[in-house]
């Protein structure tokens, strides 16, 4: 996790934001993207001494994400791109963010936490039980999908818990949503025409 530093308008009109975080910085590079709570950015400058890098925000990415949302002092998820040659431990996540969800409840079983959230109708679609879901750029699995209430579910264990901010967010807030990609191409074949295509031959 890091921190934001500063978030603003800059005199160039650009959305800029500089974030503290030590691990994420051991090999950074100008242009390199980092994703910021699920959210791709690219880095535009950093300070080892200092431990910050900053990143600009385009107004789509504003309008798309929660990172609006955030004030100086605000912990965020921070990961590097990943390297052809890294372990996968999760599922692919793009930082491409499909939209955002709100904070429905957050429950206590034995150390692990039941987190529910409500998101669009069109984003719901992509989300089925057992399924891949990136909040706030957090590989998780779906456990439950609620149609009627427009919701959905997941547990953090204990060790997530402390590495992550979901549960440092409170009900009502947002979170960045990211659905599992070959939903969405599935959706397009289908949309095109291809399965009749193959079903005409």
């Amino acid at each position: 996790m890091g921190e934001i530093k500063q978030l603003g308008y800059a005199e160039d009109g650009g959305f800029e934001m500089k974030i503290s975080g030590n691990i994420i910085l051991e090999d950074v590079k100008l242009g390199d993207s980092i994703s910021v709570n699920g959210t791709c950015l690219t880095v535009t400058e950093f300070d080892k001494k200092e431990s910050d890098f900053s990143v600009g925000l385009a107004p789509e990415t504003l309008r798309k994400t929660s990172l609006i949302e955030l004030v100086p002092g605000s912990r965020v998820n921070l990961e590097r791109a990943l390297l052809p040659s890294t372990r996968m431990g999760g599922h692919f996540v793009q930082g491409h963010v499909d939209g955002t969800g709100e904070m429905v409840s957050l429950e206590f079983e034995g150390d692990s936490l039941w987190v529910k959230v409500k998101t669009p109708p069109e984003v719901l679609k992509f989300i089925v039980p057992k399924g891949f879901i990136a909040v706030d750029g957090t590989s998780l699995t779906v456990c439950k999908v609620f149609d009627d209430e427009e919701c959905f579910n997941f547990m953090l264990v204990a060790y997530t818990q402390q590495n992550v901010v979901i549960p440092l967010k409170k009900v009502g807030q947002k979170v960045n949503l990211e659905v599992d990609i070959l939903g969405k191409y599935v959706e397009r074949l289908l949309h095109s025409g291809f399965t009749s295509n193959i079903t005409a031959k």
